[in-house]
C-alpha cells in the first residue's frame, strides 16, 4: 500500500517538475531559442494551433529567429499570433519567411525575468506541497500502523525534499543564465 502511494506521489511530482521545466523554458535569456515561441498559438484553419506544428523555427546567428510557414497562407496570421503572444518581440514578414531579432537584455529586464523565475519556482513547490499533503492524507486514511505511517510520513517528506532541490537547481541555473550578459 505504502509503495503504490510512493509511486503515485513519485509520478505527480516529476510532472510538476517536468511543467516547471517547460515554463522556464519560455522564459527569454537575450539568446534566440525556439521554445520562446512554445506559447504562440496561431489561428489555423479555425483551430489554435502550436507556432511549431505549422512552421518550421531555426535560429540565425544567435540573435534572431527564422520562422518558415509550412503554408505560405498562414504568414499573416502567424506574424498575428506573435504580437498577440505579447512576448516583447517584433516580426518582420518579407512574403517568404518571417523573421524576428532577439534583442539583448537590459540589466532591468533581466532582473524582471529573475522575479518571473522565482514565481515559476514558488508555483512548483506549492504544487510539490499540496501532493505531499495528499499523499500523507492517503497514508492516513490506510489501514496502517502507527509506527507504518510515520515511516511513510517521512518518505513521502525526504520525496518532496529530493524535488524541493531539483526545483532549487534549475531556478539557480536559469538565474544564473540569466543574469550572464
Amino acid at each position: 500500500m505504502l509503495e503504490l502511494i510512493l509511486e503515485e506521489a513519485t509520478e505527480k511530482m516529476e510532472k510538476s517538475v517536468d511543467s516547471f521545466i517547460k515554463q522556464l523554458s519560455t522564459v527569454r535569456t537575450g539568446r534566440a531559442n525556439p521554445n520562446m515561441l512554445d506559447r504562440v498559438m496561431v489561428d489555423y484553419y479555425g483551430s489554435k494551433t502550436p507556432v511549431n506544428q505549422t512552421a518550421g523555427i531555426s535560429v540565425v546567428e544567435g540573435r534572431q529567429l527564422v520562422i518558415k510557414p509550412y503554408d505560405k497562407t498562414i504568414l499573416r496570421d502567424i506574424e498575428h499570433a506573435i504580437y498577440e503572444a505579447d512576448l516583447g518581440l517584433t516580426p518582420q514578414n518579407d512574403g517568404e519567411i518571417i523573421r524576428i531579432n532577439v534583442p539583448a537584455l537590459t540589466e532591468e529586464r533581466r532582473k524582471e525575468f529573475v522575479k518571473v523565475v522565482k514565481k515559476h519556482a514558488e508555483e512548483a513547490k506549492v504544487a510539490l506541497r499540496n501532493i505531499r499533503r495528499s499523499a500523507n492524507d492517503d497514508i492516513e486514511k490506510s489501514d496502517m500502523s502507527e509506527d507504518e505511517v510515520k515511516h511513510g510520513k517521512n518518505q513521502v517528506q525526504k520525496l518532496i525534499d529530493d524535488y524541493v532541490k531539483k526545483v532549487d537547481a534549475l531556478t539557480v541555473e536559469k538565474e544564473k543564465d540569466l543574469m550572464t550578459v
